[in-house]
């Protein structure tokens, strides 16, 4: 077989494709990850050609036992794409050519590299987004279990970086678990709206010889066909939502990395880091470095980088199919390649953290946390809330003045800033009272937190359901 022969275009051209067209137009290697999805579809295009009488039933099984020769032996890394391979579909055809001749030829009637290339890169999303998912839920996992672990544990929680409230830990944690649910929903609500086959659309028109897709499309788990030939081709719009949800994902993996750096330091020293999660200084022996939040924090401004990447690429083109579509693969692929890392990562982080619990707990009410306390005291007494808010400015002022804390106030302090500050009020002055009186749904009481805790694990399971009812399209490959 000659290198011109196993070329899917040239026909019509006098001369080769000049080396510098080659070596810019062959498939990055990355790329090839996608052939398990080139060669299941190619088994439901094969069926497809037996409707439509391209195929015979025995060449259809010949074709068959091929692909799914061709799968074992690719997985296995007895065959590989040579350098004069131009893509996935140039390399599978070649072989497919090398293992039953002409008739391998057969299997490009009613199809175009448009739509196997919107097809694999699909199907090997909707497959990715559930062990996304699941790492996802596995990092879930690790801040829930840390939450029920410190439902009663106080922290102070901040606005500005600046202490603002005593909260409950537990508190904290969840607030990071729940943005992680709505990544996974999103995830869910992407893969919804990406369950439509591009198969069938061929080049741009639709095919004359795939004319059942609706077929082709159940056999791969989707809902159903592209409503649009074209569209089916031209767009990539379920690839840049995908980098979006990845993207927005990646934001909330770093925010949580920020505060890990600082939970870490010895300066907060709420948290301590295992050993196994941790790395140290080639220089400073006594160093222990929170490196996993600090990759992770990297690693998000590549899934930004990747979806800009995508938005920019689509943003001007014509329809239908053109070959800036190929970015699709370059941005995606990155993105996964760095939450494959990322995420079991911070899940262990997490998961092994120990929690400084005392010193948290004195830190609770440092920076005056308790003062809300006051001015809601205050406002319950009949205080008009502006007054309120005026006396306990006041009181902040006089403890700082003084060197104590609100919780050392005595009743001639209290009196001496104003003489509605009766002592009574001192029941309300204690980190406890605190997230005690936060009581409303989803406030920081401990009750509230639990139930929280109990309304997330029942996320939680759901999102486990619909990552177990998937099923790989590849699996009909060892079938």
């Amino acid at each position: 077989m000659t290198e011109q022969s196993v070329r899917l275009w040239g026909a019509r051209f006098r001369t080769s494709p000049s080396p510098e067209l080659t070596a810019l137009s062959r498939s990055e290697s990355s790329y090839f990850r996608l052939v398990p999805y080139d060669l299941v579809s190619s088994l439901s295009h094969a069926r497809e050609l037996v409707r439509a009488g391209i195929l015979t039933e025995a060449e259809a099984e010949t074709v068959f036992a091929a692909i799914k020769g061709i799968g074992a032996d690719y997985a296995a890394g007895a065959i590989e794409p040579s350098a004069a391979d131009e893509d996935i579909h140039t390399f599978l055809e070649r072989v497919l050519g090398e293992r039953i001749g002409a008739l391998g030829g057969k299997l490009r009637a009613g199809r175009s590299r448009n739509d196997q290339a919107a097809n694999d890169l699909k199907l090997y999303l909707r497959d990715v987004a559930r062990g996304l998912g699941a790492d996802i839920l596995v990092l879930q996992q690790a801040l829930t279990s840390q939450a029920e672990a410190h439902v009663t544990t106080l922290a102070a929680g901040f606005t500005h970086l600046q202490p603002a409230q005593p909260i409950s830990f537990a508190h904290q944690l969840l607030a990071h678990a729940q943005t992680f649910a709505r990544d996974l929903d999103r995830l869910r609500d992407w893969d919804r709206r990406a369950a439509r086959s591009p198969l069938g659309a061929a080049a741009m028109a639709g095919s004359s010889i795939a004319v059942q897709p609706e077929l082709s499309a159940r056999e791969l788990g989707y809902d159903a066909p592209c409503e649009n030939s074209i569209d089916a081709v031209g767009s990539r719009d379920h690839v840049a939502e995908f980098l979006f949800v990845t993207a927005m994902f990646g934001v909330h993996l770093s925010r949580l990395a920020e505060e890990l750096f600082l939970w870490s330091s010895r300066q907060f020293r709420w948290i301590e880091m295992d050993d196994g999660y941790a790395t140290g200084s080639s220089i400073m022996p006594q160093k222990k470095n929170c490196d996993i939040a600090e990759l992770t924090r990297g690693r998000a401004s590549r899934l930004i980088g990747s979806l800009t990447t995508m938005l920019v690429a689509l943003k001007g083109l014509p329809f239908a199919y053109n070959r800036d579509l190929a970015e699709d693969k370059h941005a995606a692929f990155d993105t996964i390649d760095a939450l494959t890392l990322v995420v079991p990562a911070m899940a262990g982080l997490i998961r092994t953290m120990r929690v400084n619990t005392d010193i948290m707990g004195k830190q609770s009410v440092d920076g005056f946390t308790l003062a809300t306390e006051v001015a809601d005291w205050l406002a319950r007494t009949g205080v008009p809330f502006s007054e309120a808010h005026e006396i306990t400015g006041a009181l902040v002022r006089y403890c700082e003045d003084r060197n104590i804390g609100l919780e050392d106030v005595s009743d001639d302090d209290l009196a001496a800033v104003d003489v509605r500050l009766l002592p009574s009020i001192r029941s309300s002055l204690s980190p406890q009272a605190a997230i005690a009186a936060r009581k409303g749904y989803g406030g920081t009481a401990p009750d509230r937190v639990l139930e929280q805790i109990i309304r997330l694990k029942t996320v939680l399971e759901s999102q486990r359901e619909w990552l177990s009812s998937h099923a790989s399209p590849i699996a009909a490959l060892k079938g």
